[in-house]
């Protein structure tokens, strides 16, 4: 946590030295998220090849304090809405997370793999789990931060733009979060 933190302090007195090119200007979102977009830090995702208008809309929900997470909240209160867009078109644009390296254990993606055809997660997030417009890529996402931010749905600690995640989210009990979690995390 404190090395999450120094780093945000670091990103922060970077991202307001003026810095010109995106490279230079996403600096800040890089040290959390991790270079090229693959998070290594726990509980905060991978943002490459996220699709821009959901990203436009996360940034927007941050900056106008919609969707309340400080350091995020901090970082994106001074982006204009061309900012927003400019950010949210150079992330689309840096490639998709890459899974875990070993293959995952069977049973549990079986497990999981059911749940997200029976909760129908492949009709909004694609069959392949990729997303598309305004709903998010989840495939190959971080373990911790899927199973995160799916108990914040459901106990509605954090909402989506309607109701549809904690509908969905009401039935599904933690041992079947950590089963959906674990195997979005292996999608290959």
């Amino acid at each position: 946590m404190r090395k999450t933190m120094m780093a945000l302090m670091f990103a922060s007195i970077t991202f307001s030295a003026g810095a010109e090119t995106i490279e230079e200007r996403t600096a800040p979102c890089q040290a959390c998220h991790g270079e090229k977009g693959q998070s290594e830090t726990e509980n905060t995702p991978s943002l490459g090849g996220q699709h821009a208008p959901y990203t436009l809309i996360q940034l927007f929900m941050f900056r106008e304090k919609l969707r309340t997470f400080e350091p995020m909240n901090e970082m994106a209160k001074a982006l204009t809405d061309d900012d927003l867009r400019v950010f949210s078109e150079f992330i689309a644009k840096l490639p998709k997370p890459s899974p875990p390296a070993d293959a995952g254990e069977p049973a549990r993606l079986q497990r999981g793999q059911a749940l997200v055809q029976q909760h129908r997660c492949d009709t909004c997030h694609n069959p392949d789990l990729s997303g598309k417009e305004n709903v998010p890529r989840i495939a190959a996402q971080r373990e911790d931060y899927l199973a995160k931010t799916l108990g914040e749905y459901k106990d509605n600690s954090r909402r989506g733009y309607d109701g549809s995640m904690a509908d969905v989210m009401a039935t599904i009990t933690s041992e079947q979060i950590a089963d959906l979690a674990y195997f979005i995390a292996h999608v290959r």
